[in-house]
């Protein structure tokens, strides 16, 4: 049985940058407002061309090539959204077509903002049940700005597109996944929804009059939930692991609100680790804000051989899951960045490290 872990990172940004003061006369605030809310300044926008497994797609290649891997070493995919390209067939089928894994198994994971660590463990358990053998690519991706009423102040400012990869698969000694922590919290499922286009309330003319695709959010319930839930949720997962507080050396959150993540932050008590951050020019990129902040860390040459990492996600459903890891994956790879017609532009990924 071989020990897996994450081999390799890979993100991609749309080209069009949003600033504040763009949204905001829509949203009827101040840009200034905006950043103050949220700690964000700016965010990215797909272009109309583009669907969630476009994005997916070259986060996926960019990870491939920086593992030194081609698409038909991979044996799973595994995408987390919750915009996806369609209600079926799956986007990682899509994204499977897209990046030519012709053997890969295809599956999507909705778990909203916590989806990519629910798809991690996903992975890691299915390369588990084959010895530990064999190689997935998991993505997280959403492009929220199409679920979006951009008069909506509570939730139009908050949110850009992107994709953010990873492929796992076997590593050496006792590297990689340590332990993971994945609850649900279903009585909570309302603070955060798109009410219509599912089989409870189909779309309709009545629906789309009502504006009921839209994404909603009762963001101080989704505070009270998020402040009251995950430290106690990281605090059990450390015990789970046999580790104390004092031996993480990286958070990496869900960037769900700049503002909400420095407020949460002394309560998770992780002394020696450093708090990764991207909302300030990303903002909140769904599920797909963990792994693009994962990536941006690494190619910041932050995250060493070794290092032990935390990946937490919290978001709609409600859902929180958590991924403790030894930092297994060697020296990024500096890929072209406008080598694949896909992409639409150079996609950089700024990154902060508090």
């Amino acid at each position: 049985m071989h020990s897996i872990g994450i081999l390799s990172t890979g993100s991609y940004l749309p080209e069009r940058v949003v600033r504040n003061a763009e949204i905001a006369e829509q949203a009827g605030v101040d840009p200034a407002w905006i950043e103050r809310k949220t700690g964000i300044r700016e965010r990215r926008r797909a272009a109309p061309e583009q669907a969630t497994s476009d994005l997916a797609a070259v986060a996926a290649d960019r990870a491939l090539l920086a593992a030194g891997l081609r698409a038909g070493d991979i044996d799973l995919i595994v995408v987390a959204t919750s915009t996806p390209d369609h209600p079926q067939p799956a986007t990682a089928s899509i994204v499977q077509h897209l990046t030519g894994a012709e053997r890969a198994a295809a599956v999507d994971v909705n778990a909203v903002c916590s989806g990519f660590v629910y798809a991690l463990a996903m992975a890691e358990g299915l390369l588990r049940s084959r010895g530990g053998d064999g190689h997935a690519l998991v993505i997280g991706a959403d492009i929220y700005s199409r679920i979006l009423d951009h008069r909506d102040r509570r939730t139009a400012v908050l949110f850009g597109d992107g994709a953010g990869a990873v492929v796992v698969g076997p590593v050496a000694g006792a590297d990689g996944f340590i332990g993971t922590r994945l609850r649900g919290h279903g009585d909570g499922h309302r603070l955060i929804s798109v009410p219509a286009g599912g089989s409870r309330k189909p779309p309709s003319e009545q629906t789309v009059r009502d504006g009921e695709h839209y994404f909603t959010m009762d963001g101080r319930g989704v505070r009270d939930f998020v402040t009251g839930e995950v430290p106690e949720a990281v605090a059990q997962l450390l015990r789970d692991c046999g580790l104390g507080t004092d031996e993480v050396d990286h958070l990496v959150p869900h960037q769900a609100n700049g503002v909400l993540l420095r407020e949460l932050w002394p309560a998770l008590k992780l002394p020696r680790a450093a708090l990764h951050l991207t909302v300030e020019h990303c903002a909140n990129t769904g599920s797909a804000s963990v792994p693009v902040t994962l990536d941006a860390a690494h190619r910041a040459g932050d995250l060493r051989k070794g290092d032990t990492v935390l990946l937490a996600g919290f978001g709609g459903g409600m859902n929180t899951g958590l991924a403790l890891c030894r930092w297994t994956a060697t020296a990024a790879a500096d890929p072209v960045r406008d080598a694949d017609p896909r992409a639409g532009g150079p996609g950089e990924r700024p990154t902060s490290r508090v």
